[in-house]
Formats: structure tokens, C-alpha cells, sequence
């Protein structure tokens, strides 16, 4: 099985659309697909709107741009809008390293060679899954390589290159970075943010579109900008 894991420079920079987006033309271009997120919060919360509408929760975004169930892409769910660590503690819960490597483990092995995967991440690679137990380790235990996700405005440049350095010194293998959600009319500081990111941080930088709507084909459309066929070694 070939597939991605799309981790952040943070909570709320993107991963969701942007693994949504790649689900969507993947499928669109014949491909099968899964999508898998480790743990989920934040069920509690009600979904964010948009111009066109309202944005579903990520496990439904997920669940649509891949034709499964949201339960199934997100099997470890919580309602606080929390640290997994801390959902899991609320609960009265601990998250288990060992059961979350197995599960995802378990996927990539049981995916037929014809299956493409999408692994989202929990806000930054080094949000706590449970006790010394980071999205780090977990990004190495699947072992796929990465996409990071990153803000185009004032500060990328800083989490950015932090996140990069974070994932080489772990030895996790980063595809690119994807700027988003990205203006039709880029200003001087976000073109600057874009050469500057790819320069010093010595990565591949793409860049998403603001997308209005959770339409499947305005997702399918926006994926097919990126060059996901190479990522996935196609």
C-alpha cells in the first residue's frame, strides 16, 4: 500500500482539507482509497462554517472524500476539544502506544498494492498521544513519508522549519510542504514565505487553494493541483 501521512506546523493549518482534498482526487482519478485518523477530539465542538455552507467535523470530511464511515476512518474518538492525552485522561482513559502502532500497522499490511492511504495526523508531530508518546513516534511506526501542512502568513517560516527539523531528526521522510489555504492574489509576504520556506528548509513547497465548500468535486478539483502521483511514487 502506498499512502502519506499529513501532519501540521499546528492545530487548524489545514491537514484536513488538505487530506480531504488529496482522498477526493485520488478517487476521482480511479484510484481506491482509506483514510485513517489515529484519534479524533473535539466531538463536542460544532462544525466551523464556510461562505457556502458548513464545514462537516474532519472524521466526516474524511469519511466522504473516501467513501467510508467516519467511525472507521477515526476509530479513538473524544468530545473535548483537547490534547489527545488530555481527552483520553477526561475520559478516564489512557491511549495505549502499543494498540495505536498496532491498528495502524495493521492497515498499511492489510492495504492491497492498489490501495492508496492517508494518514492525518493530530496537530504537530509533537503533540502527546499519551505519555512520552508523541505524532512523531506514531508517524514512524507507519512509516510513510510526510506532507506537512503549514500556514502562508506571518510566523510560517519559524513552525515551518521547526517541524521540518523535528521530522529529519526523528529520520521521518518529508515529501513537501503545502501552503494553506493559499489567495488567488499571493501578497509580497506570502510569496517571500513560500521561496524562503523552500530555500532554508531545503523541501519542495506547494501550495492549496481557500476552497468555499466541502463539495467533493471542488475538493477532487483542488487535489489534482498537487502532484500527488509523485509523492506516492506513481
Amino acid at each position: 500500500m502506498r499512502g502519506l501521512f499529513v501532519t501540521g506546523t499546528d492545530t487548524g493549518v489545514g491537514k484536513t482539507v488538505l487530506s480531504a482534498s488529496l482522498l477526493a482526487a485520488m478517487v476521482a482519478a480511479g484510484e481506491r482509497v482509506r483514510a485513517y485518523k489515529p484519534v479524533l477530539t473535539g466531538l463536542d465542538e460544532a462544525p466551523e462554517s464556510a461562505d457556502a455552507g458548513a464545514w462537516p467535523r474532519d472524521d466526516e470530511l474524511l469519511g466522504a472524500a473516501a467513501g467510508m464511515s467516519p467511525a472507521d476512518v477515526a476509530p479513538l474518538r473524544y468530545g473535548p476539544a483537547v490534547s489527545p492525552h488530555l481527552a483520553a485522561e477526561l475520559a478516564g482513559e489512557q491511549i495505549s502506544p502499543e494498540r495505536l502502532c498496532a491498528r495502524a500497522r495493521g492497515i498499511v499490511a492489510q492495504g492491497s498494492a492498489a490501495q492508496r492511504l492517508i494518514v492525518e495526523g493530530v496537530g504537530g508531530l509533537l503533540v502527546p498521544l499519551a505519555a512520552g508518546y508523541t505524532v512523531r513516534e506514531l508517524a514512524l511506526a507507519v512509516g510513510l513519508p510526510l506532507l506537512v501542512a503549514a500556514r502562508p502568513g506571518l510566523g510560517t517560516i519559524n513552525h515551518t522549519l521547526l517541524t521540518l527539523e523535528a521530522a529529519r531528526d526523528a529520520g521521518l521522510e518529508v515529501r513537501a510542504v503545502v501552503l494553506t489555504p493559499w489567495p488567488a492574489a499571493p501578497d509580497v509576504l506570502e510569496r517571500s514565505n513560500r521561496a524562503t520556506i523552500e530555500r532554508l528548509g531545503e523541501v519542495e513547497v506547494q501550495t492549496l487553494e481557500r476552497l468555499e465548500s466541502p463539495a467533493l468535486d471542488e475538493l477532487a478539483r483542488a487535489g489534482e493541483s498537487l502532484p500527488w502521483r509523485r509523492w506516492l511514487g506513481m
